[in-house]
């Protein structure tokens, strides 16, 4: 009788286990097949607040070695289309709590994003080897 009830644990182990590794591998680019340049998220899985002086020109996803792993990185670019040089603040949350961003310039040496102007900035996220499920990406302005 006691063989019986290791047995059934072992299996229950075993069947956990597979069903974990096989959820974990489910959907999404992997590096192994990911293009170049692709989507990061359907239309529908995007939450976007975009303030009125930008317009998003680009967010795509690539996959690219950084920190000596492939790793998911970020391709933001946007247009100033308001009147006056911006610089933006620009905030990307994943799905499973990770979060990147940045400002656009990075530094204001060279000037703002001017008027008519796309600018374009690339954010890597930490131990990212798949595509997010869902997005919010939030666009703002600050001062110079």
């Amino acid at each position: 009788m006691k063989k019986y009830k290791g047995v059934s644990t072992w299996l229950a182990v075993i069947l956990a286990t597979t069903g974990l590794t096989l959820a974990g591998c489910a959907g999404g680019y992997t590096p192994q097949n990911a293009p170049e340049s692709f989507p990061c998220v359907a239309e529908d899985k995007l939450d976007k607040t975009v303030a009125v002086e930008a317009e998003l020109a680009d967010l795509s996803c690539s996959f690219k070695r950084w920190e000596s792993m492939e790793t998911l990185h970020f391709n933001v670019a946007i247009k100033n289309v308001s009147s006056t040089p911006q610089r933006y603040r620009v905030n990307i949350f994943l799905d499973n709590g990770k979060a990147v961003g940045g400002l656009i310039p990075r530094k204001t040496g060279k000037g703002l994003v001017k008027p008519g102007e796309t600018a374009k900035a690339v954010y890597p996220v930490a131990q990212m080897p798949k595509q997010p499920k869902a997005i919010i990406l939030k666009i703002g302005t600050i001062g110079p």
